[in-house]
Formats: structure tokens, C-alpha cells, sequence
């Protein structure tokens, strides 16, 4: 067992004036195996007294952001700060009382061990855990899973919750974009760079207790991480996905000919649908530059995985210096 890691607990908030004191008294000062345990505050431009009351419960260090940016921005810059505070692992966890602090140790113990990069707490893989939630949410949470999974080829139980740690390792290597929500990004991120995943169930509180909730709406929720998740598939695998496309249009547009050519040499004609000829051609040029792109898509993603790395090298040089 790796011993004597220093350990950061991270807590994103906005607008959290009720819970964020109680949030960070919450956590244990000592976990066997940690040497140190400090918290840090991303106070995300809250507009109430989150702030203040995060510096009364004495926090370790509190970073405030202008403006709200979004969960997923918030997320960022806490593991830059971690990383700058010498971290060796993260615990990410909501301020909103949602998650009982003591499952901290739960989840660092695989990371404690060697055994894994992430530990996410997982609210379903145990049944007698579930919590109790509103049936469009949990059919959400289904889907988004089923989506990672069959994306990362992996069995996840849960890809949505946020309270999970971190080593040091998959903070180097985390690239994120999404400012909305970072949950499914992060599973494709780390997947990606071959780091080890593993799911710890926890019992978690259904209902939040604190004002500010990522999920404003079901539909708006699901949008925004919908988009997310396109675009983190079009940055990790731009083959498969300009490829797919591709190849599905030129289907189209080949069988729309042929099904014409087919007509002609029966009939001699190709009216009432002389019209498709060109919708057929349109379709056929269109999926054969989507191939190609497809095909110029993943030599740039080449050379994003060598960015990347150059990227990861520079971040580990600048934790040597600090």
C-alpha cells in the first residue's frame, strides 16, 4: 500500500450558502493512509454568501471565479489548483450534502493500494444502496451509462456521479472541455489513456440539500451532456465518427442509384424519379468527402495523442518544480 499521500479534497460550489460550512467540517482531518488531507473551495461566482461562509469553516484555500462558469470549468481549475498544492490524490464532492464525507476513505483505498486511477462512487451497483430518485432521472442515468459503456467497451454501473478520487496520475492526464459537466468526459478521457477505473458503491442522499443544482432541467441536462459526450467522440475517435457518417450517406446515395440504374435497364426510364439522380449523386459526393475527412480527422487525432503527451510531460515537469 502506497503511504503518506497528500490528499486534497476538492468541493466545487455556487450558491451554497447553506450547506458549504457544514460540507467542509464534514471531512476527516485524517485518513489512514494520507499524511495530509486539505481542502479546497471553487467558489463558482456564487452570488450569495458562499464564499465567506467557506473562509469562516476554514478551508485550506479558496478560489473564486469571476463569474459562473459552469460545473465543468469549475471541476478544471480545481485540479490545476490540486496539482499546484502538491496533491497526490483528489477527492471530488459536492457541497450540497449529498454525499456522507466518511465514504472519502472508501473511495481512496483502491487508489492507496495501487489498484486504480479513478474511484468513482457508484449509486446503483449495489441494489440495496439505490437511492431514491424520479424514474425520468434514473432512465437518464441508464442511458448516459449504456452511452460510455458502449463507447469505452467498459461495464460501468454509474458514469454520473461526481463524488470520486483522483491519483495524481489521471490528473495529468485528464483534458477536459466541457464547461456544463465534465462527468461522462472524464470516463472517455481516462479510458483513452489506458488508466484504471473503479466503481466503490456509497449511499448517497436522492434529494440535494443545497440551492445550486447542475440538473436546472431533464432536457436541458441531457442536451448539454449529449453534446459533450459528440464532441469528446469526434476528439478520441474522429474515424469511427466522421467514418460512420460517411459511410452512411454514401450507403444512401449508392442504393438511391442503384435502385434507379436498375429501374432504367427494365423500363428504359428513370421518370417520376429523375430527381433522385441528382439527390443520389449530392449524397454520394458528400459521404466520400466525409470518408476522406474521416481519414485526415484521425491523423490529426495522431497527433493530438503526441500533443497530449508532450502536454502531460511539461505538467509533470512543473509539479517537480513546485
Amino acid at each position: 500500500m502506497v503511504k503518506g499521500l497528500n490528499v486534497v479534497v476538492l468541493i466545487p460550489a455556487f450558491n451554497e450558502q447553506e450547506t458549504i460550512a457544514e460540507a467542509i467540517n464534514s471531512v476527516p482531518r485524517k485518513i489512514l493512509g494520507a499524511e495530509s488531507v486539505k481542502i479546497l473551495v471553487v467558489d463558482d461566482g456564487s452570488t450569495d454568501a458562499t464564499l465567506e461562509k467557506a473562509g469562516k469553516a476554514k478551508a485550506d484555500r479558496i478560489v473564486r471565479l469571476p463569474s459562473n462558469r459552469g460545473l465543468g470549468v469549475a471541476f478544471r481549475k480545481g485540479i490545476d489548483e490540486a496539482i499546484k498544492m502538491k496533491a497526490d490524490a483528489v477527492v471530488n464532492m459536492d457541497a450540497d450534502l449529498q454525499f456522507d464525507a466518511n465514504d472519502i476513505q472508501k473511495l481512496l483505498q483502491p487508489i492507496l493500494k495501487g489498484e486504480a486511477d479513478m474511484v468513482t462512487c457508484t449509486r446503483f451497483k449495489d441494489k440495496s444502496m439505490q437511492p431514491q430518485m424520479p424514474l425520468v432521472k434514473k432512465f437518464g442515468n441508464k442511458v448516459f451509462t449504456s452511452v460510455v459503456n458502449f463507447l469505452t467497451q467498459q461495464k460501468f454501473t454509474d458514469t454520473q456521479c461526481g463524488f470520486r478520487a483522483y491519483s495524481r496520475e489521471a490528473m495529468l492526464r485528464l483534458n477536459l472541455f466541457g464547461k456544463h459537466t465534465y462527468t461522462q468526459e472524464v470516463f472517455l478521457s481516462l479510458v483513452e489513456n489506458d488508466l484504471r477505473i473503479v466503481e466503490v458503491p456509497c449511499r448517497v442522499k436522492g434529494q440535494r440539500q443545497g440551492k445550486s443544482k447542475v440538473v436546472g432541467s431533464i432536457f436541458g441536462y441531457s442536451l448539454k451532456a449529449l453534446l459533450i459526450i459528440i464532441r469528446a467522440i469526434r476528439d478520441y475517435k474522429p474515424l469511427a465518427f466522421f467514418g460512420s457518417i460517411g459511410t452512411a450517406i454514401l450507403s444512401l446515395g449508392t442504393a438511391i442509384a442503384g435502385a434507379l440504374f436498375v429501374r432504367w435497364l427494365l423500363t428504359g426510364l428513370t421518370s417520376p424519379f429523375t430527381s433522385l439522380i441528382s439527390v443520389s449523386a449530392l449524397l454520394i459526393i458528400v459521404g466520400f468527402m466525409l470518408i476522406i475527412l474521416a481519414l485526415i480527422a484521425d491523423m490529426q487525432g495522431r497527433q493530438k495523442k503526441l500533443q497530449e503527451e508532450i502536454l502531460y510531460r511539461l505538467k509533470k515537469q512543473e509539479i517537480e518544480k513546485i
